[in-house]
Order: C-alpha cells, then structure tokens, then sequence
C-alpha cells in the first residue's frame, strides 16, 4: 500500500522529494500516513477533496483485495 501512495503522491507534487509516506500496520486494519510540502497539499488533495478520495477509493478496492481495512491519512 505504502508504495501505491507514494507513487501517486510524487507524480502529483512539484516538489517529490518531500513526500514522505508511513505506514502503521494493525490487525485487520493499516493507516498510511502522507506527508507532502506545505505548498504540494492542494494538488494532493485537489478540488473538494476529489483527488484524495479517488487515492482513497483505489486504495479501498487494492485493499479489499487482500481482505484488509487501509485508511488513508493526509497530514500537514
């Protein structure tokens, strides 16, 4: 999953080399945190949040693949 964001997330930005991306493994559920520049946020999360839910929705249905909750975590 880690990989997945990150791929998407340095193809969006300007500035790749900050984005950093953590993954907290659970049970049944994994949070991957993303980090990006102050200045990239809006292009990660795009107008009315469409390109954050679509990252989202794709790591729902990549997820569910492997029988396992991923919640996807944007953090400043």
């Amino acid at each position: 999953m880690k990989e997945i964001v990150e791929t998407i997330a340095k193809a969006l930005v300007d500035q790749p080399d900050l984005v950093r991306v953590s993954e907290i493994d659970g049970l049944h559920t994994s949070i991957v945190e993303l980090k990006v520049a102050k200045a990239d946020i809006g292009k990660v999360i795009g107008k009315q949040g469409r390109t954050a839910q679509a990252m989202r929705t794709l790591i729902g249905a990549v997820s569910a693949k492997i029988k396992k909750r991923t919640v996807l975590e944007i953090v400043e």
